[in-house]
């Protein structure tokens, strides 16, 4: 059973950092290159919050952040550092992707070990409506949590592609398995998270952690999509009446297609094509967000798609992904640089 500690982030006594001591970005790193370290347990222990704070303005989150979480299953524990600062009209999240709770706690071990990075993003500080969404990618992270754990939603595995698991790339492809499905064959632990090949920690929907799902007031902020704007816990205020916000997308009835190409079978969500989006069926709009009180944000559901499933701005392009090739070769060079 966990424990956990309810605080607010606006209580934090943060210690800043100047912006000059953070390069504009630095890329994601593989598993050869060093993790980010903060100087010892500097700023505000975040183990096992529950974050309260509703502010969507990034900067006020500004600090120096750290915490403890168990890997469950190999019985390890290890310090997870966040900072949060400003450059320009950016907030920097520099992180080493550990989360601030206890993880690879499922009926079976995370197929890949989690490991420390060095991972930064940038978002800005007024995230603005672009003329039309954003599609997610393989190519592009989501999101980024106030742990320091990033948003990666989409899995590349697609029916009839390799063994289902890796290798679908072409976002047309169509039948991309859900990773988040009661019985998919992506092991994740309890906060819907595993770790890729280089060992980065990432969720694929909501982490059982950072808010609390039966409250009595609005879920928090909890963390920024690439585009800027906030994402929310799961609880609105409908008018004094607090709920958990609906999703605007559907189960299809009947079933799928069969023949060369397509699984067949009811639909059941085994797929991310077993959805459709019907407007205002639910609270939200195609990219899972809506504007409450003239702020825009994206909403954490309990069905399909969990947290978001498009940007209504732009992107930051620190959030895209690194070709392998390439990331080996930054990796090497990282370690070579006196940060």
């Amino acid at each position: 059973m966990h424990h956990f500690k309810i605080i607010s982030l606006l209580s934090f006594m943060t210690i800043t950092v100047a912006a000059c001591a953070l390069p504009p970005h630095k890329p994601r790193t593989g598993p050869h290159a060093t993790s980010y370290q903060a100087s010892g347990k500097v700023g505000q222990d975040i183990t096992n919050i529950m974050l309260t704070k509703r502010s969507y303005h990034c900067s006020d989150y500004v600090g120096q952040y750290h915490a403890i979480a168990e890997d469950d299953h190999n019985h390890q524990y290890y310090t997870a550092y966040l900072t949060i600062s400003t450059l320009g009209d950016k907030c920097v999240f520099t992180s080493n992707a550990l989360p601030n709770h206890n993880y690879n706690d499922g009926k079976r071990s995370l197929p890949n070990n989690v490991k420390p990075q060095y991972q930064v993003y940038q978002i800005t500080q007024s995230p603005m409506f672009a003329a039309q969404a954003t599609p997610l990618s393989l190519r592009q992270d989501n999101a980024i949590f106030l742990n320091g754990v990033k948003v990666d939603v989409l899995a590349a595995g697609c029916y009839g592609v390799g063994d289902g698991r890796v290798g679908c790339n072409n976002m047309n492809q169509p039948w991309r398995y859900d990773p988040v499905y009661s019985v998919s064959m992506f092991a994740t632990d309890s906060h819907h998270a595993h770790a890729q090949p280089d060992g980065t920690y990432h969720y694929h929907a909501a982490p059982n952690a950072l808010f609390s799902e039966h409250g009595h007031a609005p879920s928090p902020v909890i963390g920024f999509a690439a585009d800027g704007f906030p994402i929310f816990g799961s609880l609105i205020d409908d008018h004094g009446n607090i709920r958990s916000v609906k999703s605007s997308y559907q189960l299809r009835t009947g079933s799928r297609p069969s023949g060369e190409g397509n699984p067949g079978g009811k639909y059941d969500g085994r797929f991310r094509d077993d959805y459709m989006y019907i407007k205002n069926s639910g609270d939200l709009d195609e990219c899972n967000g809506m504007m409450v009180n003239g702020v825009y944000g994206y909403y954490i559901t309990a069905t399909f798609p969990y947290i978001l499933n498009c940007f209504k701005g732009t992107p930051d392009p620190s959030f895209n992904k690194k070709r392998p090739e390439r990331q080996q070769q930054r990796s090497r060079s990282l370690q070579r640089r006196p940060w």
